[in-house]
């Protein structure tokens, strides 16, 4: 049913329009992958000859096997006005239905108008999106009212793609013939194609059924191209603008001069001349301000700056220097800190009068160097600052060893050295400040110590300042007193009991003169001269002390040098 409904469409149509010409009747035809033998050519499709659809008729083009595109396209050889097309599919004069088999190859084909053998430049007429292999008509018609120079046959079979189980695996354009029924010359439309297009369509290219223009000769509009170009347009379509006509009137609709003359801005017959360079307004007499980013770029009329203004300037006609602390191209550029938190040159950013605190440089936007601070820089830092504050110097990040202060510009004292002067100093002589780096004692050390921090007590056997002394027998490594029995590691043999009362007896003296030396020595350090004087008178008079005796004795002697060592030659080697 639906066959016989689309053959009684389709022959009604044909029978309506028989006055059309077949435009394609004989003229050149190609296609995409033709087969070798000539007798299946594109032109076939157009010779004229349907009676039989079959191969072995040679009244069809037939392309090759195989291809994934199949594209075919008749040249009219010139633009012309088209209705409709009929198309007549290979059938190898089997009954058109869904078994035969050639059904499966024209799904999806599609038709296309345009003045070019690329399809992809022309128009679209037709696309198949719903014929099966049961409804496909043969032959087909399809109304297309265009105008063009190829007619172009497509179908696609691409990899990739997936398409309707009923499609054939590959592409073709077995035709048999392809009619194309319009106008065989141009300029004229109607079911005769007797009636003239309207004069002002251009090339007089119109509908060929509603002669209605397809385009217009300049200066006109409209469906038949009979009205003129309006609200300041002119040309081809309406589509150029009128210049700056005077007042503001309408341009000539074809050639858009102006009948009276230019607006501000503007020069030339169609006053679409902008003025020359660097000049605007009325006669272009007024020159654009040199600070506009391109001087000669100015509004033609107003004189504002089309372009930015030069760095430094702002404003519409770039007529005010940068001010709010900023400069440079669009005063969009900061400036740094100059002294007095004053405005910068507009234009380069430079300081005139110097940086503030903490800033060097022309801009005063380079932060101080480590080692130099406050305005431009100018001052150095303490050098024994592990890095200053480069507004005010001040030593945040710490001293090195031995140094202290907000400024690190003292060393270290109390008897402190070191990283932040936390380090005690050892046991220098006379109790005195170590150095303040590195705690060595400058004069050496107090008694009982040695080494270059004096932190290190005598050895056994040694005592004094610097632990320079040594002892003959062992004594404290302070002040030199024997500790324990002396002894003379030199002796052979073992001393006989006299022999031990007596050194015993010569150690005690010893040990109580260096006593009472000692102690006089501290006094004498301690005590006013006249106090030491009356000192000796009252040890004078005491004559019944043995103590005191011993230490006349060795006072007026002498003869004592070291601890454990006498002026006159003792018991001990006498006994000896």
């Amino acid at each position: 049913m639906n066959m016989i409904l689309i053959f009684l469409l389709s022959y009604a149509v044909v029978s309506k329009v028989t006055s059309y010409d077949n435009i394609a009747l004989g003229k050149t035809a190609q296609q995409l992958y033709p087969l070798s033998d000539s007798n299946w050519g594109a032109d076939k499709a157009v010779d004229g000859q349907k009676s039989d659809c079959s191969a072995a008729g040679g009244q069809c083009t037939i392309s090759a096997y195989a291809a994934q595109t199949a594209k075919w396209w008749v040249d009219l050889g010139g633009v012309l006005s088209i209705r409709y097309l009929t198309i007549y599919f290979r059938t190898d004069n089997v009954a058109w239905d869904s078994s035969n088999g050639y059904t499966t190859r024209f799904l999806g084909f599609s038709v296309y108008i345009s003045n070019t053998t690329n399809n992809d430049d022309g128009v679209l007429c037709f696309k198949d999106t719903m014929y099966t292999r049961a409804t496909i008509p043969n032959p087909t018609n399809i109304t297309c009212p265009r105008h063009g120079r190829y007619v172009i046959y497509y179908n696609e079979r691409l990899q990739g793609v997936t398409y309707p189980s009923e499609y054939s695996s590959f592409a073709f354009n077995d035709l048999c013939e392809f009619e194309v029924y319009g106008c065989s010359r141009p300029g004229v439309y109607g079911e005769n194609c007797d009636i003239p297009c309207p004069q002002n369509c251009q090339e007089r290219h119109c509908d060929i059924v509603t002669g209605t223009c397809l385009g217009c000769i300049p200066g006109y509009k409209g469906s038949f191209c009979d009205q003129l170009c309006d609200n300041k347009k002119y040309g081809l379509e309406c589509k150029q603008n009128c210049g700056n006509c005077s007042d503001g009137i309408q341009c000539n609709h074809v050639n858009g001069s102006c009948p009276n003359g230019c607006d501000v801005g503007a020069r030339g017959d169609e006053c679409d001349e902008e003025c020359p360079k660097g000049r605007y307004g009325y006669n272009c007499q007024e020159r654009c301000n040199i600070n506009c980013g391109v001087p000669e770029r100015c509004d033609k009329g107003t004189g504002q700056c089309q372009n930015e203004c030069q760095a430094g300037w702002k404003n519409h006609k770039c007529d005010s220097k940068c001010d709010g602390k900023t400069f440079g191209l669009g005063c969009t550029r900061s400036c740094g800190v100059c002294l007095g938190n004053e405005q910068c040159h507009h234009v380069n950013g430079t300081c005139r009068n110097g940086c503030d605190r903490g800033y060097e440089g022309i801009s005063c936007i380079q932060e101080c160097p480590t080692g130099r601070y406050g305005e431009n820089c100018a001052i150095a830092c303490y050098p024994n600052c592990r890095g200053c504050n480069r507004f005010n110097g001040r030593c945040e990040s710490g001293c090195f060893p031995g140094w202290k202060g907000t400024f690190c510009e003292k060393e270290c004292e109390e008897r402190m050295y070191g990283e932040n002067c936390t380090r005690p100093c050892g046991q220098c002589r006379d109790l005195e400040q170590c150095h303040h780096i590195n705690g060595t004692c400058l004069n050496g050390c107090n008694r009982g110590y040695q080494g270059g921090e004096c932190t290190e007590e005598c050895l056994e056997g040694w005592f004094g300042y610097n632990c320079e002394k040594k002892c003959s027998i062992q004594c404290d490594s302070v002040t030199g007193l024997l500790i324990g029995q002396c002894s003379d590691s030199s002796a052979s043999s073992q001393p006989s009991p006299a022999l031990y009362g007596t050194v015993t007896g010569l150690c005690l003296s010893v040990v109580l003169n260096i006593y009472f030396i000692i102690r006089y020595l501290r006094d004498k350090k301690l005590q006013p001269k006249n106090q030491q004087k009356n000192k000796k008178e009252q040890l004078s008079t005491e004559g019944d002390t043995p103590s005191a005796t011993i230490y006349n004795n060795t006072e007026d002697a002498g003869g004592y040098q070291e601890l454990g060592e006498l002026g006159q030659q003792s018991h001990y080697d006498q006994l000896k």
